[in-house]
């Protein structure tokens, strides 16, 4: 009997032994379904996190985002009328490029009627244009500095004085490169995505050698010695504003002190928000990701620091109020949709969880024109309901932890807090796209580039990444900014120059009119249509 009852309670303990095992199972086949299909959709699939509103349309979006007390709109008769189709173009050349003009005429013998003999006149031309590009050319500039003596003393005294005429300083000091040279490498390396052995052959086509060894050591010596103090005045006057954004991604360095050519570095981003009046973007070049890093940077900061996830943010110091990022949560949850079948998407969470986020989205495009203080209002009367409701329905949830839903699910949960704290001022955005969209030129250079050779090579392109990148969003051309400044730093505080750091700022009075990137009319009277209303 004690046999048999042994025997059965082995076969019980098995079978709930195969059961868990056969969970165990099903749920790692799930896992690793969920990863080929979202391997496969990033392979394949459009890049784009855009799906279609009708297809996913879970909320009656009618009633959730209806104005019951507004008044009616009078009614108004609607007359039929016409407008004039127009050709739609984006080609649009500026007003004031050089026009180099080709006439066309007739020789004089010519200029006789064919069947009277007479003297031809002209009665009219037809004129059309031609946009010329010329090819960036190379001069050389010889200066010559004229020295003074006296012909008197010469002739009668020991002691000859000689005086030299005043000539600026130049950037690099013993070598050949002037401020436009060096403007260009740097502008065509870090705007354009030209590394520097591809300008080394495209000089060496027109007949200049320049080794790329040369023009790295030019960017290099002129970023230490005149780009760096106004980089350092940059970070101070970051730290000025209340709100900014904060980023990072990852940098190969081959010769970083203690560490392998194939492991990672780190480009830091920081930049004001959208309600600056003249923006900065800041990059800093750091060998890893530890969180003293932003700590160090924002030490003269205290306000609010937009960024995503990454748990180093969450270790600043209480004068720092970090927000979190609403697009990496709907990210998640758009991964988790990608991974399921067609037909099972549209009744799906991770569907819902991706509608509740365009939910939020939408009303923030609503909410874009209006002042902080009334966006604050209007977050509080509509974004925070449907905010309260997504974490009833994420409380609700009962998914598997190591599943893309249930990652997305726990994301959430975990960066509640932080998540919801654009609701506190209305100067803060729901999300930290403006930081991703900063640190996108420097992920497309690296695609070019690949590497940095040394640290020093790595901090000078972090600071020219910061100065380009900044007069881009001020509305300056960065070739002219960054000549404007390689002719002005070397010679601060002599006659006919600046007389401060200060007045190289992006935002300065003192910047020239030649260093604004000239706009299109069109585009000018849509700005100035859009401050009307």
């Amino acid at each position: 009997m004690e046999t048999q009852e042994n025997s059965l309670e082995n076969l019980i303990n098995t079978i709930q032994e195969l059961k868990a095992e056969n969970e165990q199972i099903k749920q790692q086949n799930q896992w690793l379904m969920e990863q080929f299909r979202l391997l496969k959709h990033k392979q394949y699939g459009a890049s784009s996190e855009q799906h279609s509103a009708e297809q996913m349309d879970l909320f009656n979006e009618a009633e959730a985002t209806a104005e019951l007390s507004a008044p009616e709109p009078p009614l108004t008769e609607v007359k039929t009328h016409y407008r004039k189709r127009t050709r739609l173009t984006t080609d649009k050349l500026p007003e004031d490029l050089p026009v180099e003009v080709m006439e066309y005429e007739l020789p004089e013998p010519e200029r006789r009627c064919p069947e009277c003999s007479g003297e031809l006149h002209t009665m009219g031309r037809d004129i059309w244009e031609e946009l010329k590009i010329i090819p960036a050319k190379a001069v050389i500039v010889r200066h010559i500095q004229h020295v003074y003596a006296c012909r008197c003393c010469e002739a009668t005294s020991e002691h000859v004085p000689m005086l030299k005429a005043q000539r600026p300083s130049p950037v690099i000091k013993g070598g050949f490169a002037c401020a436009e040279t060096i403007a260009h490498l740097a502008v065509q390396k870090f705007m354009m995505g030209s590394p520097l052995y591809r300008q080394e052959q495209e000089w060496k086509h027109n007949g200049i050698l320049l080794s790329r060894q040369t023009m790295s050591n030019w960017l290099i010596k002129a970023s230490q010695d005149w780009l760096e103090p106004l980089y350092e005045a940059m970070k101070l006057r970051l730290c000025e504003h209340d709100v900014l954004h904060g980023d990072e991604t990852t940098l190969q360095v081959l010769k970083e002190p203690g560490k392998t050519a194939q492991s990672k570095s780190y480009m830091w981003l920081y930049r004001t928000s959208g309600e600056a009046k003249h923006p900065l973007v800041i990059y800093e070049y750091q060998p890893d990701r530890k969180h003293n890093h932003p700590q160090t940077f924002l030490k003269e900061f205290s306000g609010y620091l937009h960024t995503d996830g990454y748990e180093a943010y969450h270790k600043l110091p209480g004068n720092i109020i970090v927000v979190g990022c609403a697009a990496h949560l709907r990210r998640k949850f758009f991964d988790a949709l990608k991974t399921l079948p067609k037909d099972r998407q549209a009744d799906s969470n991770a569907a819902k969880g991706v509608a509740y986020c365009d939910q939020l989205f939408r009303l923030e495009k609503q909410f874009a024109l209006l002042t902080p203080e009334k966006r604050f209002e209007e977050r509080q009367r509509r974004s925070k309901p449907v905010l309260n409701e997504f974490w009833s329905w994420i409380d609700s949830l009962s998914v598997l932890p190591g599943t893309l839903l249930g990652k997305a699910v726990h994301y959430a949960t975990s960066q509640r807090r932080y998540l919801e704290r654009y609701l506190l001022d209305g100067r803060l955005e729901i999300s930290n796209n403006r930081a991703e969209r900063s640190i996108k030129p420097f992920v497309i250079g690296r695609k070019n580039w690949l590497f940095s050779n040394t640290p020093n090579g790595a901090r000078a392109s972090a600071i020219y990444y910061s100065l380009i990148v900044t007069a881009r969003e001020n509305g300056l051309n960065p070739f002219e900014y960054l000549a404007w400044i390689f002719a002005n730093s070397p010679n601060l505080w002599r006659p006919g120059y600046l007389t401060s750091i200060e007045e190289l700022l992006p935002g300065s009075n003192a910047l020239p009119k030649k260093v604004f990137s000239p706009k299109p009319k069109d585009e000018i009277a849509e700005k100035h249509a859009w401050e009307e209303d």
